[in-house]
């Protein structure tokens, strides 16, 4: 093998060079067609745009809104709190124990499933019925 014999192991595509001539195939017009909006340089359209008639997406009322002032919060079941490791549950113990993966705007408890052990819950909010439950074991709940 030697310098002259390299070639590159994957197949490389000459660039299309146009306007160079009748005979290249792409001379001219450089395969722009004839006159017209697109034959120029810049030319085309923008997206949506639909020939000067009113597009689509103005056609179409406008629905909803995001409420930026919105609270998400990361619901947490009674299950959930079963797998708990320490008796003081926050949502720092629970993404360290990979019970959920992050905390939003704060966790709230809900009453689903049947809690086993006595904790000291701290959260956000509390359902009713969670809170009767956890404090029917002997656990407390605090609003944080």
């Amino acid at each position: 093998m030697e310098l002259g014999n390299l070639h590159p192991n994957v197949k490389t595509k000459t660039k299309k060079r146009v306007g160079r001539g009748i005979s290249s195939g792409l001379g001219k017009t450089s395969g722009r067609g004839q006159k017209g909006q697109k034959a120029r340089s810049g030319g085309g359209v923008r997206r949506g745009f639909e020939g000067g008639q009113t597009p689509l997406y103005r056609r179409l009322p406008k629905r909803g809104f995001n409420n930026f002032n919105a609270k998400t919060y990361t619901e947490v079941t009674l299950t959930m709190l079963n797998k708990a490791t320490t008796t003081d549950v926050t949502a720092e113990t629970l993404i360290k124990d990979g019970i959920i993966s992050k905390a939003n705007d704060g966790i709230v408890i809900l009453a689903t499933g049947k809690l086993d052990k006595k904790l000291n819950v701290k959260a956000k909010r509390f359902t009713k019925s969670a809170q009767e439950k956890i404090e029917a074991i002997g656990g407390k709940c605090e609003v944080v």
